[in-house]
């Protein structure tokens, strides 16, 4: 037998709601109006998700392009330092403390690029924010890890291959989608070898669709 919340009592159900919050035995006026509250409170919550849920839908229509660029970076940038999980920075060569997504071509010189996982290595903030992106160091570290010719396909082909994206919002809202499933996947994978983040970054440009 259910007891019931307001008398502390147990009772007989008379109706199947009588369980969870509105477990009243409604035996008596007290009882009753208790129980009316409950469902008042109930009420209100309800409508409040209600509106909360609508006011999300329509916040999401009214996003620009641009909002939802913003909203993709961070997911891809996070996607390149998971590839890059363990690794030093590759700016400066030494354990970064606080781990950044690093644009070798920045977003503001070749905003056709901010997407490009070869565009976007593990680096520390130091070299990202505070030393202009350290290009130099870029280029030593590169060269370093990943050989000469992949350095200048970073360098020069890039720009030659992808010279422009159009991406319309609702390409944006599919990749932020995309990205998302894919950043729960590279989460899983232990620390790779260099060979193996590069051939990774490949497929998973595939994978988004932008950069064939």
């Amino acid at each position: 037998m259910p007891r019931c919340i307001y008398h502390n009592t147990k009772f007989v159900k008379k109706y199947r709601w009588q369980q969870g919050k509105f477990r009243f035995c409604i035996e008596n006026d007290e009882c009753y109006k208790a129980l009316t509250e409950v469902r008042k409170e109930q009420e209100e919550i309800k409508k409040q998700k209600d509106w909360n849920k609508e006011k999300k839908q329509i916040n999401e229509s009214l996003k620009t392009k641009s909002e939802h660029e913003k909203e993709l970076q961070p997911i891809i940038n996070q996607i390149a330092r998971e590839i890059d999980k363990d690794n030093l920075c590759l700016m400066c060569g030494k354990p970064p403390k606080k781990k950044n997504g690093c644009h070798y071509h920045s977003v503001g010189s070749n905003a056709s690029l901010r997407f490009n996982l070869f565009n976007i290595w593990l680096g520390c903030e130091s070299c990202n924010k505070w030393k202009g992106g350290n290009i130099n160091g870029y280029d030593v570290e590169l060269i370093k890890y990943y050989g000469k010719e992949k350095w200048e396909y970073i360098k020069f082909d890039l720009v030659r291959l992808h010279p422009t994206i159009h991406l319309s919002i609702p390409e944006l809202k599919a990749l932020k989608i995309v990205c998302r499933n894919i950043l729960k996947e590279v989460k899983k994978l232990p620390p790779l070898t260099y060979e193996q983040r590069w051939k990774l970054r490949e497929k998973l440009n595939k994978k988004i669709g932008i950069y064939n």
